[in-house]
């Protein structure tokens, strides 16, 4: 009988397909001759422990999505396809008839062929790998061996690298921690075997990754496992290689950008328990690792930790919190700007609070202010004393980074002659200038057009309206020719080692002037950097959304950790036409736990998350009526309590995207559980309503956009 977290083939209608043993049964409502036969067990062995399996289960039930699809997330592409769950290797095996030819000297006028026998003679099955690493071009000697008999190959399992001793697990000491270090490092390790969550709340440049790493060390040595989740691919290279470079045991690696294969391997190493340590992105929360000691979600308050564009939505870093509880392990989210929802945890008493105040060695917070917009001269969006600190900062030696979180030449092309805006046909935006690459591209659905010279409606020229990366990129190359400049966003970053290449031109000292979006604020360390400008700080600060503001403060705070990292002072200018905003003030004058503590009191007050919960009904179609009619239909068959608000239904913010028009119901309750209770027993009713059939729905849980 298969073992409950093993994979199975089955017959599924004229197909064959692969699914996970979630339990056994002893009967079944269905008569005998309607129960179909597993057609093959593919895992001797679990490789879907307990403790995944309930991880799923919850998560099915809480996001009140299938139980297959939760599950075919914690595979890989290969293993929902049947792939065998241990990693084999082809060895090659000397023949009764290949000896004899050895001791006859049969060989002697085949010295290629000669040569690889003994090299397999002289082993108890060599892997393919050895044979490519020794003997160079060996496989077509080997097929004329194998075509005399001399030779047989057979596909072997894996042999696991050996286990680490405790003396050799370290390969350095790493610098010395400063005393908050040390302290977050003990709490931690003194909840060893116990669920305890933690808030590793370090400024930028405090040396949150060096707790994470003594942390991890204090687990390997007990002989348990470690699980570090990071919100972005571009992150993966440098904390995997810090963590390599600390530790002498095997490293698995599991995100999107890997090819199937690769993802493959790193699974079974996981299912293996060869991995001791997996570092991954949103998915790998998922990865099949036992006895687990630790986990760890670097930079916790990162969007890019909830799947919320499509399929099973999900937040990889509250299953995290979920996980460590089942394993009883300690977790550790770490952030220079946390959630205010993770803030709010730690003021409830739910989780502790760990602070790093202070930069890791003799650096020091960078001196910021603001740059009022209105009392300055700007060229192609910089005011002149941003461009006068920049040309300061350059003559000392040091590197500048200028923040845009807009990328493209300009936002808007647009006729000053009769008022045509490039217009994308199936959204309700504006299509974004590329200049280098002569085309008009929607940010929101990919559509492409060519670039014009001149209006299509009148024939007046037209204007490039506002900036992106790539216009101020062009700026500063105007303003200063004779300075390197490099841009990181997604424009430049499109194919694997793309976004190595920048940084690595930073570090270096090769580029003096960096020009980026978001993908700068994502934990870089460039300790020459010693000043930050942020353009267009106004964007987000007047948004609908109630979650704007804490994205703007987050994203200001993080990229102003960039500046003043090493042993230079740093200095944060941002620019702004609102220089008396509450929130620009307060992020100002009181750092991030100022903006905080005004943040949390408004949302209580607007009774918004993290004091009240949310669910969002969306629903799409090619034409609006239909959206709104099922919407409306939806919420007639729910039957709130008196204390639960449904809102709605209403056109999205941007109502049409992608030829489709969007539109969603809000549910709202101050408590989960009546929330859960009404989802349960409401969108089994839902599902039940005739629908057109291009109107597709879904539902999710603790949203972060509503749009």
């Amino acid at each position: 009988m298969p073992k409950v977290g093993a994979r199975v083939r089955v017959p599924f209608g004229r197909q064959r397909l692969v699914g996970v043993v979630i339990a056994h049964a002893g009967s079944s409502d269905l008569p005998p001759e309607k129960l179909k036969a597993v057609l093959e067990v593919l895992d001797d062995e679990p490789v879907l422990d307990e403790r995944v399996l309930e991880l799923a289960e919850w998560a099915s039930q809480y996001y009140h999505h299938p139980l297959g699809e939760v599950l075919s997330a914690a595979l890989p592409k290969l293993a929902r396809e049947g792939a065998a769950s241990r990693a084999t290797c082809e060895r090659w095996f000397i023949t009764p008839e290949g000896t004899t030819a050895l001791a006859d000297n049969a060989l002697s006028r085949a010295r290629r062929q000669r040569e690889i026998l003994e090299r397999v003679a002289a082993s108890d099955g060599i892997a393919s790998d050895s044979l490519a690493e020794d003997t160079g071009d060996w496989r077509t000697p080997m097929r004329a061996l194998v075509a005399r008999g001399f030779v047989s190959s057979a596909d072997v399992a894996h042999e696991p690298a050996a286990e680490v001793s405790a003396a050799d697990l370290v390969r350095g000491p790493g610098p010395a921690l400063s005393p908050e270090q040390a302290a977050a490092v003990a709490a931690i390790d003194a909840a060893h075997a116990r669920f305890a969550p933690f808030l590793l709340y370090g400024i930028t440049g405090s040396g949150k990754t060096e707790v994470y790493l003594h942390a991890v060390e204090r687990v390997l040595r007990r002989g348990r496992r470690a699980l570090v989740l990071v919100p972005e691919i571009g992150l993966t290279p440098q904390l995997v290689s810090r963590f390599r470079e600390r530790f002498a045991v095997t490293v698995a690696v599991l995100h999107s950008a890997l090819t199937d294969g690769e993802r493959l391997a790193a699974w079974r190493q996981c299912v293996s328990g060869e991995a001791r340590i997996v570092l991954g992105t949103r998915s790998a929360v998922f990865a099949p690792v036992a006895d687990l000691g630790i986990i760890i979600v670097d930079e916790e308050h990162d969007a890019s930790f909830k799947q919320h564009e499509s399929g099973f939505r999900y937040s990889a870093r509250d299953l995290a919190v979920l996980r460590a509880q089942r394993a009883q392990a300690p977790v550790v989210l770490g952030s220079a700007t946390p959630a205010l929802e993770t803030l709010q945890n730690v003021a409830s008493g739910k989780f502790t609070r760990l602070s790093l105040p202070r930069r890791a060695g003799q650096a020091l917070p960078p001196r910021a202010a603001l740059l009022d917009l209105r009392e300055h001269a700007v060229r192609s969006g910089l005011a002149t004393p941003a461009v006068e600190a920049i040309q300061r900062h350059l003559a000392a030696g040091s590197q500048v980074l200028v923040y845009i979180n807009r990328r493209g030449y300009s936002p808007t092309l647009a006729c000053t002659a009769c008022g045509w805006i490039a217009p994308c046909r199936d959204c309700d935006a504006r299509l974004t200038v590329h200049l280098g690459a002569a085309r008009l591209r929607c940010h929101h659905c990919g559509a492409d057009a060519p670039l014009p010279k001149d209006c299509p409606q009148c024939g007046y020229p037209v204007k490039h309206v506002g900036q992106g990366t790539e216009r101020v990129e062009e700026t500063l190359t105007k303003l200063f020719p004779d300075m390197p400049i490099v841009r990181l966003d997604r424009d430049v970053v499109r194919k694997r080692g793309d976004l190595e290449a920048v940084v690595d031109r930073i570090t270096s000292g090769e580029a003096r002037i960096l020009v980026g979006t978001q993908m700068v604020t994502k934990g870089h360390d460039f300790p020459n950097v010693t000043l930050v400008v942020v353009l267009n700080a106004d964007q987000g600060l007047f948004s609908t959304d109630f979650r704007a503001p804490e994205r703007v403060a987050q994203s200001i705070i993080q990229v102003a950790g960039r500046a003043g990292r090493g042993s230079k002072p740093g200095d944060v200018l941002v620019q702004t036409e609102y220089p008396e905003h509450p929130l620009l003030v307060s992020l100002l004058n009181e750092g991030y736990d100022g903006f905080a503590r005004t943040a949390l009191a408004e949302r209580e007050a607007a009774g918004w998350p993290p004091f009240a919960h949310v669910a969002v009904l969306r629903a799409s179609a090619v034409e609006l009526p239909p959206v709104i009619e099922f919407l409306r239909a939806a919420r007639k068959l729910a039957r709130p309590p008196s204390d639960l608000k449904l809102l709605g239904p209403a056109p999205a913010s941007m109502a049409r995207r992608a030829g489709r028009h969007h539109a969603q119901l809000l549910l709202e309750s101050r408590d989960r559980a009546p929330l859960h209770r009404l989802l349960a027993e409401w969108l089994p009713r839902v599902e039940e309503l005739k629908t057109p059939r291009d109107l597709r729905w879904s539902l999710d849980i603790d949203p972060l956009d509503l749009f």
